[in-house]
């Protein structure tokens, strides 16, 4: 079995979390915010926007972007179960939230789709062909949209969870292209690297200019009962992005 049907395979699997746990996810998103700095940078360009947001997952964030003023949401996402909830979620909550199955980097929605393309916490650590993927998010943006990426910085992976001082695993490496995923959703799940330089300088050359970079010291997902030191605010585990397509 290839590395995208073992991913894909473990996040079906890892995706009826969100049915077996449908209402403790409803009431999340009942309440669901956007971090402060996503809101900070999104609040004037999400008000009346039309959204895609590769990679949706369970959607909470989606709720959140049109409590924040967001037209419409489309969600994208390859795991029918996920997919399936998230539509089920916004349909009992009345937001104007839609979600498709369909394995990017072909999302098969049409051109111009959307006036911002966003990826909240966990996206760009599964695509293998960053290129391609940018190519595509161009073709749905239309003239002057926006691309916002809030993702694990590419030093996380290397940080041991040890709870009394900063640690690199000693099986990974900065500069390797992948590594399997042992948190969530594991199961073989196949995470894909790059560096901090690679990721920026792609995303420039898909003709964006780049408005806001920032690196953030916590990391927007911790294992529940875990306390590690690489998240007392020594070393980075996010960053922030956002740029507007040229074209």
């Amino acid at each position: 079995m290839s590395a995208h049907n073992n991913t894909q395979q473990a996040w079906e699997s890892a995706s009826h979390k969100y049915v077996n746990e449908y209402e403790e996810v409803l009431e999340e998103a009942r309440n669901a915010s956007l971090l402060p700095v996503e809101e900070t940078l999104l609040r004037d360009i999400v008000a009346g926007a039309d959204v895609v947001h590769p990679m949706s997952g369970h959607g909470i964030d989606d709720v959140a972007l049109i409590r924040l003023g967001a037209r419409s949401i489309t969600g994208v996402d390859y795991s029918p179960t996920t997919a399936s909830a998230a539509q089920r979620r916004a349909d009992e909550l009345g937001v104007d939230c839609r979600y498709v199955t369909a394995t990017l980097p072909a999302s098969g929605l049409p051109d111009d789709t959307a006036d911002l393309v966003y990826t909240g916490k966990g996206a760009l650590i599964w695509v293998e062909d960053l290129e391609a993927w940018l190519t595509e998010m161009c073709r749905l943006l239309r003239p002057g949209g926006h691309l916002f990426i809030y993702e694990a910085h590419p030093l996380t992976p290397l940080w041991s969870w040890d709870s009394d001082k900063v640690e690199v695993r000693s099986d990974r490496g900065y500069f390797a292209r992948s590594h399997v995923n042992d948190s969530f959703p594991a199961g073989g799940a196949v995470e894909y690297q790059r560096t901090f330089a690679e990721t920026i300088m792609a995303i420039i050359a898909a003709d964006f200019e780049i408005l806001h970079l920032e690196e953030h010291a916590q990391p927007f997902w911790r294992p529940e009962g875990m306390e590690a030191a690489a998240w007392n605010g020594q070393v980075p585990n996010a960053f922030s992005l956002l740029a507007r397509h040229r074209a």
